[in-house]
């Protein structure tokens, strides 16, 4: 079964590699007999799907830690193993789609009009002149 990342991109099964370890936390007597925690493993560096452009995409990111050029996520929230690797196939999905979003367009500066200028000093004006007036007036 292909992951689909978007319409222009599905990574084929043999790309995908997985390990399946038994799930910490508690469960019950089932938890020592069943392998429910799924790992899903994607090496980007040897992945043939992947153009030079969206393998350097990944790698200059911050947000995904590679370990040795390649993406792991583990799940073990759910009880079988089943509902993990689903779970797993939908974070990797995700995960590769935010870091294959482009970059966001560098904000262009540009300078306030004269107008907008003019009616922010007449706004602070307005504003120091309602609280000089609540002032009270001291005599001496």
């Amino acid at each position: 079964m292909t992951l689909r990342i978007n319409t222009k991109l599905a990574i084929p099964p043999h790309e995908i590699h997985w390990r399946f370890s038994r799930s910490s936390g508690n469960g019950g007597q089932n938890i020592n007999k069943t392998d429910s925690r799924a790992e899903i493993i994607f090496n980007v560096n040897e992945s043939k799907t992947l153009t030079p452009y969206q393998k350097h995409r990944i790698t200059i990111q911050d947000e995904v830690k590679l370990i040795n050029g390649s993406i792991c996520i583990a799940v073990q929230e759910k009880r079988t193993q089943y509902q993990n690797r689903q779970l797993a196939l939908r974070r990797l999905a995700s995960t590769l789609k935010e870091l294959l979003k482009p970059p966001p367009q560098k904000r262009r500066a540009t300078i306030p009009t004269h107008s907008s200028q003019r009616k922010r000093v007449e706004s602070k004006k307005k504003r120091g002149e309602i609280k000089r007036k609540r002032q009270a007036k001291i005599n001496y």
